[in-house]
Parts: C-alpha cells; structure tokens; sequence
C-alpha cells in the first residue's frame, strides 16, 4: 500500500515535477559521462514521501532501485532550491481558487518535536528533559489550512516566532485583507506582539495569563489541529535532519499534503468530478 492515497501523491507530484530541473541521462559525477544512469527523480519522490510518512531513516526505506544516499543527496539538491515551498504555495493557491481561504480570522501557535540528532534548528527541549527538539511555528486561516511555517530550536520562544510567522504566510499567500484578526495563546500576551500586530494593522484576540484556557479558547482550536494533522507524518514528530534546509523541506511537503487533502475533501462536497476519490483515508 503506498504512503498516501494516489489522489493526494500524482497531484503533488505533478506540480513538484514541474518544478524540477531538467534531468541528466546520466550522473553529472562520473569522470567519462556514461556507464551510470541517473534514478528518475519520480522514484526518489516516492522514497521520500515514504520518509516523511513513517519518519524512517533513509536506510530503512532504501531499494535496490534507489540508495539512501541518492535519497540524501536528492533532498539536500530539492530543499537548496527551495521546492517544497513553491509547491506548498501551489496548493495554497489552488485551494484558493477552488474553495477560498479564509483570511479574516488568522491563528498562530507553536508545536514542540523531537530532534535526537541536533542540527542546525534544534535546541533544548523545555517539556522533554533538555534532550534536542524541534519549535514549529504555524499561522493557519480560520479553517486550519496552514499558511505560514517557521522553524526554530525548542528553547525558542513562541513570541518572537510571532512576526517571522505572519510574514511566511504574506510571503506562501501573498495578498492578506487589511480586517485580519489574530488568534494567539497566552505565550503571546506581551506587549512586544501586541505593538507588531498594531504595527501590521491587525487586530488581535490574545489569551490572557492567569485566566483558564478553557473559557477563552476562542478560534485558536484550528491551528491546533492544524498541527495535530502534521504530526501524523513521522518525519515531523521526530526529525533526525541535521540541516536546517532540509527540515523546512519537510515541514512544507507535509503542509502541501495538509492542504491538498482538505482541499479534496471540501472540495468533494461542492463539486462531482469523475475520478472524485471515494477511499477512506481521506475522511
């Protein structure tokens, strides 16, 4: 059984193909040119998304069709070229296009993961007994579909993740309505975020400190979710990347896979297409 439903891998596939260079015939690193063909970039696409499913090592998804170090060597050549943004940033506005976003009412949170191998973004985990891990920081629209992603060490601050964050979505979105308003947790209550976002004309929703946050839960549950949804790609609970490249190369794949699926799925409600998918895996 593939890594996920062929609705969401040839569409994905489609636009990341697109975006590839031109490959060689043959491996550019041989001395005469020849006697070595290069893997079709379409099988290590599919050992990737095998990585970025299960969060094995690339030893472990290895074929006799494709190495591990063709894997690493792939990544490190998609993620310097910045793909996974691009394509990321395609889905965005497909669904834009199909659906709508959601732009009125934006919510931004962090998620802590795993990163026993350090690298370049990891740092001291607080809630996992100073072992390395992973900060992700997601600005989502009002559905869930996340925007903008920022990486950074775990000991990082949810706070000053706060700017770079909503600039990444301007950047993936583009055009944002000036009547946005942000939804924030209580690790935002700061008069460092609030004079940002009077900076950015937005208005603001923050959890205040010492008030439980069941009763002022707001609209924030979404980016929540949103990250409960990334966190079931292995890769992102615990990513054994060392460079920093290359684990923002997986964030973004797997919030391309995020927002083709809810793409697909609200999509299916409102319109009938003859290969409209009727698996299971979607629901």
């Amino acid at each position: 059984m593939p890594a996920v439903p062929s609705c969401l891998l040839d569409p994905l596939w489609d636009q990341f193909a697109a975006l590839l260079p031109v490959p060689e015939g043959y491996a550019a690193s041989h001395p005469l040119g020849c006697h070595r063909r290069r893997i079709p970039d379409r099988v290590v696409f599919e050992h990737v998304v095998l990585a970025l499913v299960h969060g094995s090592g690339y030893e472990r998804i290895a074929s006799p069709g494709c190495s591990d170090r063709t894997i690493r060597r792939r990544v490190k050549q998609w993620a310097d070229l910045g793909i996974a943004q691009s394509v990321h940033g395609l889905a965005l506005e497909a669904y834009d296009r199909v659906i709508g976003l959601a732009l009125t009412e934006i919510s931004v949170d962090g998620c802590i993961t795993k990163a026993p191998s350090g690298g370049e973004k990891a740092g001291r985990s607080p809630v996992d007994r100073g072992k390395q891990g992973l900060k992700r920081s997601v600005a989502s629209d009002a559905c869930g579909v996340p925007l903008g992603i920022v990486s950074d060490g775990a000991n990082r601050h949810d706070s000053p993740l706060l700017g770079p964050t909503l600039r990444a979505a301007r950047t993936q979105v583009g055009a944002i309505p000036e009547d946005v308003n942000v939804n924030l947790d209580r690790g935002y209550d700061s008069a460092k975020s609030r004079a940002l976002l009077a900076e950015l004309g937005f208005t603001a929703e923050i959890a205040r400190k010492g008030i439980p946050a069941p009763i002022q839960a707001g609209k924030r549950w979404v980016v929540e979710r949103t990250h409960s949804w990334m966190n079931d790609y292995g890769k992102l609970r615990r990513c054994t990347e060392k460079s920093g490249k290359a684990v923002d190369f997986y964030l973004h794949l797997a919030a391309a896979l995020v927002t083709l699926r809810m793409l697909i799925r609200r999509a299916a409600k409102r319109y009938r297409w003859n290969t409209r998918p009727t698996t299971r895996r979607l629901k």
